[in-house]
């Protein structure tokens, strides 16, 4: 069953240590991991971080992927300062990345769609961490209950409770906005798409879907069935996640999902993944439109697969279900699984999820091909961490470029190969360097999401129709990954010891707020401070 073909033409996105498409992909070549010691600003770990995983009420892995200085303009959007404090931040990324997809495709601030026709599918689960802290001001009263009982029972009098009690709560409740018109429909998912539609007048629909981890990617399929239908002439799809905050982080850590090592995805040593946050949005049209309306066209989607585990674990991933999701998805492309040379992957670096999705893969390409040759694998979990509502997005952003660039990139994240990469009958595998396409494959790229609940999710790209085939890897792309590394040189120098102790100290103190991709801007920049002074001084 072939249907027809759905473009993308513009790309919103935020991520960390990536604001567009062009920072995306340069750290995807150069290898870039933005990873860092997890803000006591998000999660304080004098409250929340033990080593020990059994450990109560805490988690264990002390590292994540967070956004830097993104700042919402809300004078820009014409947004009210009751109503932006009153509003989950995922709001304001998923309208701000969606603000920027649309340009890029042509429609500077909404002008020119076909706004009755337009609508928006978003990905997200439970909103956001800010909404859910901030509905910690109406549990006052159970705080007050349970203060003023404690201070009865070592014999405070009454008066001294009460006064107490009102000093506290002005205390308790001053973090958190007040309780207004605002407040609940900045706090509920749907109306993250509503807010959308709302900014940008559009009348197609807007509503937002949850399949856990895979629900970036479950929207994009979601809304290519409603251009297909014609129940949209333009969509919006993607995904938002901010929640690096207690309830998710130590839930995924009490199911053994985060790392207690370095993240490591498709390796023999997987052992979990670092939290990461962040928006993507694509905007999405009818392939025949898009061509007759001369866009501009990233890729092709041919098809999509959705399918459940079934009688599976609500949380163990399944490769039944993994590859009914392939065999859907290849049968509405038109074309076997055996065609596609890169597989951007869910990639969660956990033992058992990368197995599963490795085996899903390998097995249906064995039964599409005995003779397949392999296929290349690889996420951007490896660069960024896993943003949950918002991962399969980024991996299909990533897929996205490559396809556009005709560039595979190399993995990132990966040290030692899966043994199911290794063994004599392996049809998958990691690549360590940029490669072209096959010249004699079609260029095409397949993107995967799993979630909670047995969610599977993929879809299938390829290459524009207009497309003309590359016949060699440029001289930036290859030396972006030309200078990956897994370590950096700091050099000093200062004209006596002491001076030299100095520096040393004021970079120390530096280093714990630093992601592992500063490391390199901070050997540059130290590099090009050097005087040639006598006293001189290098920390690897």
């Amino acid at each position: 069953m072939s249907s027809e073909r759905i473009a993308i033409v513009g790309i919103g996105l935020r991520y960390p240590d990536a604001g567009s498409t062009g920072e995306l992909w340069e750290n995807v070549l150069a290898g870039r991991r933005a990873f860092r010691r997890l803000p006591d600003e998000r999660m304080n770990q004098a409250d929340y971080y033990s080593p020990d995983p059994e450990a109560p009420d805490r988690f264990y892995a002390s590292k994540a992927a967070v956004l830097r200085d993104f700042e919402f303009d809300r004078v820009r959007y014409r947004v009210a300062g009751s109503t932006f404090r009153s509003t989950d931040m995922t709001h304001w990324l998923a309208l701000d990345v969606t603000s920027q997809a649309l340009a890029d495709a042509g429609f500077p601030d909404g002008e020119g769609l076909p706004k009755q026709t337009t609508g928006v599918v978003l990905g997200n689960s439970l909103t956001g961490e800010f909404s859910r802290a901030n509905v910690m001001r109406l549990r006052w009263p159970y705080v007050r209950r349970t203060v003023a009982a404690a201070l009865g029972a070592k014999g405070w009098p009454d008066d001294e409770v009460a006064g107490f009690l009102r000093e506290l709560e002005v205390q308790y409740k001053a973090p958190f906005p007040e309780i207004n018109e605002d407040t609940l429909a900045g706090g509920l998912a749907n109306t993250i798409a509503g807010r959308i539609c709302n900014y940008f007048d559009l009348r197609g629909g807007g509503y937002t879907v949850d399949g856990a981890c895979s629900s970036s990617l479950l929207s994009v399929a979601t809304a290519a069935k409603s251009l297909v239908e014609g129940d949209m002439d333009v969509a919006i799809a993607g995904g938002v996640d901010l929640s690096i905050d207690p309830f998710e982080v130590i839930g995924f850590a009490k199911t053994g999902a985060l790392a207690k090592d370095v993240m490591k995805v498709y390796d023999k040593n997987s052992n979990g993944f670092w939290p990461g946050e962040g928006a993507g949005s694509l905007v999405l049209m009818r392939e025949e439109d898009a061509i007759a309306k001369d866009m501009r066209i990233y890729a092709t989607i041919a098809g999509w697969g959705v399918s459940s585990d079934g009688k599976g674990g609500i949380t163990r991933p399944e490769a039944d279900g993994h590859r009914l999701a392939l065999h859907r998805a290849y049968g509405r492309a038109g074309y076997g699984l055996e065609t596609v040379s890169y597989f951007e992957g869910h990639g969660t670096g956990t033992a058992l999820g990368d197995e599963t999705e490795i085996e899903a893969l390998s097995s249906a390409r064995r039964a599409a091909d005995p003779e397949a040759r392999p296929a290349a694998l690889s996420t951007v979990k490896g660069n960024f961490g896993h943003t949950k509502a918002a991962a399969g997005v980024a991996g299909l952003i990533k897929a996205t470029l490559a396809v556009h660039h005709q560039v595979i990139p190399p993995g990132t994240g990966h040290y030692d190969p899966h043994p199911k990469l290794t063994s004599d009958d392996a049809v998958m595998y990691v690549p360590s360097d940029a490669e072209l396409w096959p010249e004699d494959r079609p260029v095409r790229a397949g993107v995967s999401a799993m979630g909670f609940g047995g969610i599977n999710t993929h879809i299938a790209l390829e290459a524009a129709p207009d497309a003309t085939r590359r016949e060699q890897i440029d001289v930036r792309t290859k030396a972006l990954v030309a200078g990956r590394q897994d370590a950096e040189v700091l050099l000093f120098d200062a004209p006596d010891r002491t001076a030299l102790k100095d520096r040393l100290a004021e970079v120390a103190a530096l280093l714990p707020k630093l992601a592992f991709a500063e490391l390199g801007d901070l050997a540059s920049a130290l590099a090009a401070r050097l005087t040639g002074a006598a006293v001189r001084g290098a920390v690897v």
